[in-house]
């Protein structure tokens, strides 16, 4: 195929790919603040990266992309979009439906907002399941091969924080254009007994986790200094970023060929969202 993007084809091609497979990618990301180095397409830059580096070997569609995630602290630095939760969760569930309705059995939603939108975007998976029979699953890009990622960086916080080391690697190697190194700040982090109480994406055995809902004075205050970065910028290079974005690929193709391929689907009645 010529493009694996659902808005680039005809619909009699997409008849016929359906045919043959029913594995849809919904990219799902965000426009918030990302340093002074970065744009704020960043999120939505890894969902749309992994999404393309997968879909031509997995034989899978690509849909739409989502520009629009839950990151209200982020309101803190101008530019930035939230959606609420239950409007991601609600914008999920019906770009879910309508798949499915056409015959998509086998859903993977791409999180690219790091952790950040997990709690909708799990919800909306967890009920289009359950209501609609269809496999629906939620690839987060943080975590599908965090260790591997954790690998390639050398960053003391391991190069996962925000508009750190590893967003800044991958944007340098997919959007090089839209980067500006001569902006790119370090913050060395120092958090207390509960400091990585903001979404962990891997608490260690010897910290301790509380969960506390960040606001955007939180983050003003707590980043103000660094611009808005929470970790180590100036070490991202374009080959990092290209190592990363054959990490998340292969591993997205894996689970697509391991999981998603092999599902048992039995299809329910599947509405049209009105």
């Amino acid at each position: 195929m010529k493009t694996r993007w659902i808005h680039e084809l005809k619909w009699p091609e997409i008849a016929e790919y359906l045919k043959r497979s029913d594995i849809a990618l919904i990219p799902v990301g965000a426009t918030e603040q990302h340093g002074p180095h970065l744009p704020l397409y960043v999120d939505t830059g890894w969902a749309v990266g992994m999404a393309e580096g997968a879909a031509e070997r997995a034989d899978a569609l690509i849909a739409p992309p989502v520009h629009y995630g839950w990151g209200p602290h982020h309101m803190a630095y101008p530019g930035t979009i939230t959606l609420r939760a239950d409007t991601l969760l609600q914008l999920c569930m019906d770009i879910g439906e309508s798949l499915i309705f056409h015959g998509f059995k086998r859903l993977v939603f791409i999180n690219g907002n790091r952790v950040a939108n997990l709690p909708p975007m799990e919800t909306a998976a967890s009920r289009l399941r359950f209501e609609t029979g269809a496999f629906v699953a939620v690839a987060d890009a943080g975590l599908i091969a965090k260790s591997a990622v954790h690998e390639v960086c050398e960053s003391p916080e391991g190069g996962l924080g925000h508009a750190g080391e590893s967003e800044t690697a991958y944007t340098l190697y997919r959007n090089p254009d839209l980067v500006d190194m001569d902006l790119a700040m370090n913050a060395d982090r120092k958090p207390g007994r509960f400091g990585l109480s903001h979404k962990p994406f891997e608490p260690p055995w010897e910290g301790d986790t509380v969960y506390v809902p960040r606001t955007d004075a939180d983050m003003r205050r707590t980043t103000e200094a660094t611009r808005g970065i929470a970790g180590s910028a100036s070490l991202a290079t374009p080959e990092k970023g290209e190592r990363i974005h054959e990490i998340l690929s292969d591993a997205l193709v894996d689970f697509i060929e391991t999981h998603v391929r092999p599902s048992t689907v039995e299809l329910k009645d599947v509405r049209i969202p009105i």
